[in-house]
């Protein structure tokens, strides 16, 4: 069975109208030059069309010798209006001074005649090859000795020591005060015998009291009684012979 094949020209796309192709009669945009213009202006240059196009130098504008060094301005001979001054000339009358000759042999000489002589520098050998040194800065040299403070305290140290001292005699002084304070006092023989009489007295009450007691001791409030009592007598005891053997009693000042 043959194909029946389409008709030339059927797929074609249909043709434009006049209007679209810019032809007399179509519209055209005031601003499509400017637009046209924009969208080649941010476009880079050697993006899809190559590198921009640059003029060649001419062949007259070759590089001379010299030519990038730099040239000083020429000089104005008048600026702002003003007229340079003239350069100074000096007069007939100057005469120049002229340099004196010196005889440097004579003043030499002069100068070591009259000058002081120089002083030996010490020197130590200790080789037999002659090899030598400084004796000054090597310290065998006796140099701190023969000055005029030599063994001198400096005064920061003198003044250090006073004030040492001095704080030391200070403290040694409240030391003495504290001691006073609270030295041991002596009672004299009318205080003494006042003191015996009333621990005589006391222990009278005491003694009276414990004579009253109860024979039997039955509770524990009255073994506490009694055992108070009777320690109280012996104390009191202790202190009346204390005060009786001694006849110079001392107390502290508390």
């Amino acid at each position: 069975m043959a194909t029946q094949s389409a008709p030339e020209g059927a797929c074609d796309p249909p043709p434009r109208p006049e209007a679209a192709l810019g032809c007399p009669g179509g519209y055209i945009s005031k601003l499509r030059e400017l637009v046209k213009h924009e969208g080649d202006k941010n476009k880079s240059q050697w993006k899809t069309m190559g590198p921009a196009k640059v003029a060649v130098p001419s062949p007259n504008d070759f590089l001379q010798k010299r030519s990038k060094e730099s040239k000083l301005a020429p000089k104005k001979k008048e600026e702002d209006g003003k007229k340079l001054l003239p350069l100074s000339v000096p007069p007939r009358t100057y005469h120049p001074v002229t340099r004196i000759k010196k005889n440097f042999i004579s003043k030499n000489a002069l100068a070591v005649m009259t000058g002081e002589p120089k002083k030996p520098r010490h020197f130590c050998v200790d080789t037999r090859q002659g090899d030598k040194y400084l004796l000054e800065p090597s310290g065998l040299f006796p140099k701190y000795i023969n000055k005029k403070n030599y063994g001198v305290l400096p005064k920061y140290v003198i003044q250090r020591n006073e004030e040492m001292k001095r704080e030391e005699e200070e403290y040694q002084a409240s030391v003495l005060e504290q001691l006073k304070k609270k030295a041991m006092k002596l009672l004299s023989e009318e205080e003494r015998t006042n003191i015996l009489k009333a621990l005589k007295k006391n222990w009278e009450e005491i003694n009276r009291a414990y004579q009253s007691l109860p024979i039997v001791t039955d509770t524990r409030y009255k073994q506490m009684h009694k055992e108070e009592l009777e320690l109280k007598l012996k104390q009191l005891e202790h202190d009346i012979a204390a005060i009786e053997k001694h006849k110079c009693v001392y107390i502290a000042n508390i």
